[in-house]
């Protein structure tokens, strides 16, 4: 499925991919997604149109920082899902303890459906404990499925854990334990009930529906083994698109709250819904990722954006295995496909009739998750194209990454005339930099990293401005009077706006152009260059005239409180905290715990791996840089790390002198800068 040059290059998983495959008269729609942090919007918006997920482990690594990530996103978007722990023929592999951490860090109530036999290079297949049967998987890729009795030696080891399965299921599932336990205080196990293998099987796909809990299978992808009863246990446990409840926003013309519009998941007699999720640059055009959530798509038919209100044909449709395309004629409810050449924005929905457009206007597919959440940057870097002649296909280049990943971004910065891109990661940025040269021919060189730096308020402050311009004619008149106050730290990254104003000092209408003046005067505050965040501005009082006072008036007053605010309130620096993980073996422990410790890393614990341990600790962004050649050089090589946002805090006042001194500088060189072209 890793299309890419570079995701081959580097053994990871960059763009998803989708792809459908048959099975047992079943049709399945798969998005595969990568792994790593940097890349998480790429499985924010596919777990958006997804009814149902696998969640992919180690056999090994067990639950790393991005799997806590991962299983967050799966949780807001209340996605049911199995894990599956993959490599059990890798040395180290320890199927239990992963289990146990996907109950522990993942806080996830589940349990084994199978059992390995043999682990490591002797993983040979696996004991089905809802079925009690023996999986063994001969030839290259595992294509020869052999089905027997389990082995003796195993049986009191698949008792056990069927007992466990059982419990766990009798836990969560009143009618299964109903059934079987009634008012007996007797523990349930084999030898007091033996529960039929459909009543099982149905008490275990009800809870997964019900994202109440997770069976866990075991496997190897890589050889195809146990892959199979996989694809068994996403056709008996997770549900199809008839048992999903998809919703349509609609608003009414003078009704504040929209109304819900479930989406009937037919084929005929109903008006084709579909959602725009993903977008991607071919040579033929633009191509635009489809989920149908209703109704029939063909080619051929019209149908209408219901954001633009334009009605555009579907001259091509095509089914996707990762970048290779199939024509197909139509698309049916619960399908994934791909409409080539047509000109949209993520997120556009799409409807088959102007008859349903004209009932009420539907925004989203989505009621629970209308957009998806796209995390801010962490991390800057300037980028310096190094051949001035290829500017219009670097234009190009970036105006497509930016539509097609909307946790890249790219501005033009006028204060140190630069152009700055900004991202999830280190490797985020570098993908996007390679991606230039070998797809677009166009060599950059990206700069040293810049932080994504905040700033704050210590204490409340009060605030009372005037803004007053007389110059003949028509003059300018607004006064604002409040409270800046600073927010809960799990908040420092919002900024708010409360209107407590009563009576007519402060028109109502002016009131949004207050708000306005506001948040753009938190796009870079005074203290330190970055931006505002951590505050709220409490409106209560003003003034007005009523032949000066307009909105212009207004959103300078407000921008003037805020500069007031800095002449005689207490500010502070915030800096981004990273949850780091680093994966070692046991010999280098001590070296890996040293170098975290000298970048004023916070250690929150170490674990047990297989043969590796692993050591979490919570590390300023501003100190990780280069840090990946450092834990090479200090492992020889054998140690690696992931690392994923965790939330602002106040920085070192080292580290705020310094930047406050380097932002007062770059203010006097701008001051000078202009005096010179004056000149």
């Amino acid at each position: 499925m890793d299309s890419m040059e570079l995701e081959r290059q580097r053994g990871i998983t960059i763009q998803s991919a989708t792809t459908q495959v048959n099975w047992k008269k079943h049709t399945i729609n798969i998005i595969d997604t990568p792994g790593h942090v940097d890349f998480t919007v790429e499985v924010e918006r596919a777990l958006r149109v997804l009814d149902s997920a696998i969640l992919v482990l180690c056999a090994v690594g067990g639950v790393q920082c991005q799997t806590m990530t991962v299983n967050r996103q799966i949780k807001r978007h209340q996605v049911p899902f199995l894990a599956f722990i993959n490599k059990m023929d890798r040395v180290g592999a320890n199927h239990l303890s992963v289990a146990e951490q996907i109950k522990d860090k993942l806080n996830q109530p589940s349990a084994l459906v199978q059992i390995p036999i043999g682990t490591e290079k002797d993983f040979k297949g696996v004991i089905d404990l809802v079925h009690e049967k023996a999986y063994y998987f001969d030839g290259e890729c595992g294509e020869r499925v052999k089905v027997t009795e389990p082995p003796a030696e195993l049986k009191e080891e698949m008792s056990l854990y069927k007992s466990a399965l059982l419990e766990t299921i009798a836990n969560y599932d009143g009618p299964f334990m109903d059934r079987y336990l009634g008012e007996s205080d007797v523990p349930i196990g084999p030898e007091e009930i033996m529960p039929c293998t459909e009543c099982v099987q149905a008490a275990i796909r009800r809870l997964v529906v019900a994202r109440e809990f997770v069976p866990i299978f075991l496997g190897s992808a890589l050889k195809n083994k146990a892959v199979q009863p996989l694809l068994d246990g996403v056709l008996n446990y997770l549900p199809n698109p008839m048992e999903v409840h998809n919703y349509a926003c609609i608003y009414h013309p003078g009704r504040e709250e929209p109304e819900r519009l479930e989406l009937k998941t037919q084929r005929e007699n109903v008006p084709p819904v579909a959602l725009a999720f993903k977008l991607e640059t071919k040579s033929q055009g633009q191509l635009t990722y489809l989920r149908v959530y209703q109704g029939t798509v063909k080619v051929g038919h019209a149908m209408v954006n219901t954001r633009t209100k334009q009605q555009v044909a579907i001259k091509r449709l095509v089914r996707m295995h990762s970048d290779k395309m199939r024509d197909i004629t139509e698309a049916y409810a619960g399908d994934i496909c791909a409409m080539v050449g047509l000109d949209c924005a993520s997120g556009d929905t799409f409807v088959g009739s102007r008859e349903l457009l004209n009932l009420a206007n539907i925004l989203h597919v989505w009621w629970c998750q209308e957009n998806i959440m796209v995390p801010e940057p962490v991390i800057y870097k300037s980028i310096k194209l190094l051949d001035s002649n290829r500017m219009n296909q670097f234009s190009k280049a970036m105006a497509r990454f930016t539509k097609e990943d909307p946790s890249f971004h790219m501005e033009w910065n006028d204060e140190c005339k630069e152009t700055i891109v900004s991202g999830m990661g280190e490797l985020h940025l570098e993908i996007y930099g390679q991606r230039l040269e070998k797809e677009y021919n166009v060599p950059v060189e990206l700069g040293k990293p810049k932080v994504s730096y905040r700033e704050t308020l210590k204490e409340p402050i009060e605030f009372d401005y005037l803004h007053k311009k007389q110059s003949g004619g028509a003059g300018q008149y607004g006064r604002v009077c409040g409270i800046l106050e600073p927010l809960a730290q799990e908040h420092n990254t919002k900024v708010l706006f409360s209107d407590e104003t009563s009576g007519t000092n402060v028109p109502k209408k002016f009131v949004p152009a207050i708000e306005k003046g506001f948040k753009e005067s938190c796009e870079k505050g005074f203290y330190s260059g970055n931006k505002i965040s951590g505050v709220k501005f409490r409106l209560q009082d003003g003034d007005n005239h009523c032949v000066d006072s307009n909105d212009i008036s207004f959103m300078l007053a407000a921008k003037g409180a805020i500069r007031q605010t800095y002449e005689y309130g207490k500010w502070r620096v915030l800096e981004p905290i990273m949850i780091v993980m680093v994966t070692v073996p046991p010999e280098h422990h001590g070296s890996a715990m040293q170098l975290l410790s000298s970048r004023k890393g916070r250690i929150h614990g170490t674990e047990a791996a297989g043969d590796d341990v692993n050591i979490t600790a919570l590390v300023p962004l501003s100190e990780m840089f280069n840090f990946s050649p450092d834990l090479r050089s200090q492992t020889q090589g054998k140690g690696e790390y992931s690392m994923e946002y965790s939330h602002y805090q106040p920085c070192t006042q080292d580290l705020e002198n310094r930047l406050v001194a380097e932002h007062k500088d770059s203010l006097e060189q701008g001051i000078k800068n202009k005096k010179k072209k004056k000149k």
